[in-house]
Parts: structure tokens; sequence; C-alpha cells
């Protein structure tokens, strides 16, 4: 018989069954479709030997001007830098706590510190210093200078515990003397509704009547990173702005803050949700911000303030500078902003407004652009040459102008299994090289970003195609600043190693990756973990296309009628490094689970010319994957000789 081909579109379909999705693919990981074709992804390399301590959960990435090259990291505990392939701590503090005294218990680790008022929470990071220790608890003090801790648990609002690495040798009472210097708190590592007194308001029940689940949800600590000029501007989530200056001499020494030299924030909002410095005239936008400056009892999520032109610190609107502020109406929080081509975007949980400079004496002027659009998370939307994509919490959309709904081929299945409760956890990236807009999202079994879905809006004949996968990030920057793109890839189960914080529990690993690179996964050790993928088609129906390869008409009825035999299949690789393997599955009606056939899998290589198989059955799929490391393909045509089998 005649070998059939089998020509499958690009993408993936998971909106019809497996068998009705004529002519698709319906399902993958690590793979990708260019110039409609299905291969495998890129491998990924990490950056430093150090995996960072907590979850990332922004990049940004920005040269000074002698062109040195710089990503700034916001994670739920720190602000890091990435230069030359170190990281640094650049972390603000809070005011220090002077005059604190210490208390040991003999045969443990938990060592107590007191200081009337300290403010502090459990998984705070606090810097210990000047410390002069009590005689007799066995410790010197270089254990406890200069190290960072984890605040271990508050046992009142004058003591708090930290964990040394080892036992006390005795019980001694407060005594001796040391300062405390806490990190700016940023946030939890994961979003989650609230429990417990206090967190309903007075006006919604009685006084002290606990919330319930659906009503309040907890944020995960966030940052918004921008630049002015050679200055990193960084906003923590309901938080304050903090400058770091990347001209100063002693810049990898020296921590962001609201007094930075020459760049301060002192007179900034305290409370702000997303802020960003406007691309042309550089302006400091601050968005779900304080009506009163100072206040953050008045932090009010639809207010927007921004800057004098050229002056971040600012914010006092007069007739001779261009500082002013706005409120927008539909929403009930700003959730995100992006500059754009010649404007900035700005999404509340259910629209989209644009915001465009217009000069005095409004400075800028807002324009509601769409409704029943809002964006699911801070960072769930991205823009690429003047277009924006994003996901709301029912859809995903663009905008080029005109706001539009993205039709998606996978959209049940990303969204009958995302956790749209974690939305803030949401990271939209851009692979502009292969032209994908991907984002990272928490399904409903994971705490944390454990699936994607891409949308390549280069396969522009077809109106994009969608895919999906597992490899998730937290967060992600496109090549620019640096030649490839980088990534963020939390473990929870796992300790980061930068900063050393002692006595760190639970606070989870990230590490740095740069994308792009090779076929596999090279670890901070210097090994290397395979990268597998695979692509799965749609159940071909055999009889019908093997009776059009013979120019018959199947008719409206007798599909899958006639079972059918396979001898014999031809790969058809375009690319191929190492290995791959090749299952074909079978089965004789749509809701049967798949057989795979004789013989499979099989492993084809370059030299494979063609590969024999004894199968029988009115349907079959095919799937492509690599199992080993050092493995790459990217797959064309499958052609099978078939023939009549009979009935039963």
């Amino acid at each position: 018989m005649a070998l059939i081909d089998f020509k499958v579109l690009p993408g993936i379909d998971k909106q019809d069954t497996t068998s009705g999705a004529e002519n698709r693919w319906v399902d993958c990981d690590n793979t990708r479709f260019r110039y409609g074709l299905p291969e495998k992804v890129g491998g990924w390399s990490s950056l430093v030997t150090d995996t960072i301590v907590g979850v990332a959960r922004r990049q940004f990435a920005f040269v000074d001007l002698d062109g040195n090259r710089y990503i700034a990291i916001g994670t739920d505990k720190f602000l890091l830098i990435y230069f030359e392939g170190q990281l640094y701590d650049v972390t603000p503090l809070k005011t220090t706590l002077t005059s604190c005294t210490i208390a040991t218990v003999n045969n443990s680790a938990v060592c107590s510190i007191t200081k009337t008022s300290h403010s502090l929470s459990a998984g705070d990071i606090v810097l210990l210093d000047s410390v002069t220790l009590p005689v007799g608890t066995g410790y010197s003090d270089s254990d406890f200078e200069d190290k960072l801790f984890q605040v271990t648990s508050v046992t009142s609002s004058s003591v708090f515990t930290i964990t040394q690495s080892s036992n006390a040798t005795a019980t001694v009472s407060t005594g001796g003397s040391l300062s405390v210097k806490p990190y700016e708190t940023v946030g939890p590592a994961e979003q989650s509704y609230g429990y417990g007194w206090g967190i309903d308001t007075w006006s919604s029940g009685k006084w002290g009547e606990a919330a319930s689940a659906s009503d309040v949800s907890l944020e995960p600590g966030l940052w918004s990173l921008s630049n002015f000029g050679q200055v990193l501007v960084a906003t923590i989530a309901n938080g304050k702005t903090f400058t770091w200056n990347a001209g100063d001499a002693a810049r990898l020494t020296t921590r962001a803050s609201t007094t930075t030299s020459g760049f301060s924030t002192s007179a900034n909002p305290t409370a702000t949700r997303v802020s960003l410095v406007s691309p042309t005239t550089r302006h400091l936008i601050h968005l779900g911000t304080e009506t009163i400056i100072g206040d953050t009892t008045s932090q009010d999520d639809m207010f927007i303030r921004f800057s004098d032109q050229e002056d971040i610190n600012d914010y006092t609107p007069t007739a001779i500078n261009s500082a002013g502020s706005q409120r927008l109406q539909d929403g009930t929080k700003i959730i995100g902003s992006l500059k754009a081509k010649e404007t900035i975007l700005v999404w509340t949980d259910n629209a989209l407004y644009t915001m465009k400079f217009i000069g005095a004496p409004f400075t800028f002027g807002f324009e509601q652009v769409g409704t029943n659009c809002g964006l699911i998370g801070k960072n769930a939307a991205i823009e690429i040459d003047g277009a924006a994509f994003w996901m709301s919490n029912n859809g995903f959309f663009m905008f080029d102008g005109t706001v539009k709904s993205l039709p998606c081929s996978v959209e049940d299945y990303v969204y009958d299994q995302a956790d749209t409760t974690k939305g803030q956890q949401v990271y939209a990236g851009i692979n502009n090289l292969y032209t994908e807009v991907v984002w990272y999202y928490p399904s409903t079994s994971s705490d944390y970003n454990d699936q994607y879905v891409v949308f390549n809006y280069g396969e522009a004949m077809k109106g994009g195609v969608w895919y999906i996968g597992t490899e998730a990030r937290t967060s992600w920057i496109d090549a620019s600043v640096y030649p490839k793109p980088s990534a963020t890839k939390f473990d929870d189960s796992a300790s980061g190693s930068f900063p050393i914080i002692v006595g760190e529990d639970g606070l989870g690993q990230t590490t740095l990756f740069e994308h792009e690179v090779g076929t596999d996964q090279v670890n901070p050790n210097g090994s290397t973990t395979t990268v597998t993928s695979f692509v799965k088609s749609y159940d071909f129906d055999i009889q019908s296309r093997q009776q059009n390869a013979q120019g018959k008409s199947t008719g409206p009825s007798i599909s899958g009628e006639v079972f059918l035999a396979m001898r014999r299949f031809v790969p058809d690789f375009k690319d191929l490094q190492g290995n791959a393997k090749v299952t074909l599955a079978v089965k004789r009606y749509p809701q049967q689970s798949d057989t795979n056939t004789s013989l499979s899998p099989f492993t084809i290589n370059s030299s494979t010319d063609k590969k024999d198989t004894r199968a029988r059955g009115r349907f079959v799929n095919i799937k492509i994957e690599n199992t080993d490391v050092s493995e790459s393909w990217r797959f064309g045509t499958l052609r099978i000789d078939i023939q009549p089998d009979g009935k039963r």
C-alpha cells in the first residue's frame, strides 16, 4: 500500500475531544511551534552558583552611564542586584532598633531578643550589629555580628526570637547589648485568603468579627521596578518607594534607600500598589496610592499621583510644575500598568485605561478604552511593539489601539486548572526571538507557579497559535540588555544560599536561569538535568484518511467503520540531535484509552529511514518525545503505510 501523509496544524487544541480536534496537536510540554512545525524548546543554564532565598516576583534589566548591565530582582524578602555573574543584597532597611538585649536557654538554639515596641513579625529578616553578648552563653559575638537572622516567633510586643545554628551551653537571662536592623517587609511568599480577627472592616460587620475566606485576599510580596536613568526605582507593593544609584562608586555595597543622594524619595507616598517612570516625560507615577502623602490610612486603590517632571520627589501641584493626580472610576482597585508606545496602559480589576501626556494644565489625559477586561495580576500583562497582551480572570485579551478578546484553543484547559485566587502570582513574559507571549500560573494543586500557556503571535497566517507546558517560572525578562532571556524558578522544598540567613527555615529556593542555551538544564553546581519534551497528535480517523488518499469520498457516516492495519511508518524530522522517541497508539473507539502499537516506542535517530510495526485499530495518534540529555528535535510530517483489515 502507498504511504499516506498525516500533516498536523501548529498549536494545541484542548477545546475539542482528542478525535474531534481534527488535524491538530492535543498535548505537549517543553515544545514550541515555529514555522508551523513542533520542536523542543531551548535549554537553560544557571547564571550564578548561588541560589536565592525566597521566591522572586519581579526582574528588571537596565544599564548605567558606563554601559554596565544589571538585573534587579525583587523577592518576597529581598531586593537583589545581579551584576557580572554575582548577586548583591541591596534590600532597604527600616529604622535601627538600638539597646537591645539577648537571652539564651541551655541546649536550645532559640535566642530571645528584648526591645520595647519592636514591631517585628514572625518571618521578618533582621541584621544584627554592635553585638556584645552576656557572659556564659557558649556563643561568641562573631556568631551574631553582621549576620542575617529570620525572626522565628514574636512572644510579645517587647520580645522576639531568632534561631542560631547551634545550641547555647547555658541559660542566661536577658543581658548584653546589640542593635537590630530590620529589613523592609515585602510580603507573603504566596497569595492566600485572610482568616482571623481584625481582618474584616468595622462597617461590614460587628467589631472584631472574623472575615470569611471569601472576603479578603492577602496578596503576595510584590515589587514595581523601573529606572530613572541609571537609578533603579523600587516600590514595595502597598509600601514605600526606594532608589538605588548604579552610578555610585560604592553601589554594590550600598543599599536602596529613601534618602539616596540626589534621588531621594522621602517625600513620596508611603503606600502604593504600582509605580513606574513615564518613558519620555520622566514623571514618577504612583498608582493605587495615598490621597494624603505619608498617611497610609488614606491609600485609595483607584487613585493616581504623579511627580513633577524630572523631579521624582516633588508631588505638590503648583502653577509652575507638572505634578498632579487623578482618580479612576471603573473597578475597585488598580492592578497593574505598562509603558506602551506613546502611552501608559493602566488596568483595574475590571477595565483598561490609557494615560497620555497632554501637557499643561492637566499634564496627563486619561481615557477608558475597555471594560470587563481587567487584569488578573500585576505582572500578567506584557507589551511588544505597541501591542499589549494580558490575562484576565475570564480570558485573554490584547490591545493595539482597540481592546480585543483573544480566541484561545486551550482556554478551558487553562482556566479549569488555574488557581485564579492566586492571580497576583501570574507572570507574563515575552520571548521576542520566537514571537511568544507566555503566562506562568499556579494550578489548583500547587501553591506556586507550576504551569504555563503560550500565545505565539508570530504564526500570523493562522491568527496565532497556543501551546502549554509545566516548566513554570515566577519571573521572566526578555533578551534586551542581556543577549538571552532570564527567568527564575522556585522550589519551596529547598533552601537558598544567598543571602546567608542563620536559622532560615521554610523560605524556599529560587534559581536564576539564562534561557535558550543548549538543550538541557545546567544547575548552579554545574550538574545537568534532562529537559524532557513531547507533543501528541489528535486521534486520526485512519479509514477516512486512507480512502481520501485513494481519491474516494468517505461519505457522511462511514468514518471509523473499518479497522485498518499499519505495517510501517516513515519518520520525518527537520532537525534531530541525539535520539527521539516516536509512539504510535491505536484505539477502537474515541473514548477508549490509548494502546501502544507493537514495538512502540520507536527510537529514531538521524540515520533512521523507516520503522516496521504491526497494529490494528480505527484511530491512531502519534507522540514525539525526548527523554535523555543532549537531545533536541523538530518534527515534520508523519507517513504511514495502512490498509483495510475488516470491521471486527
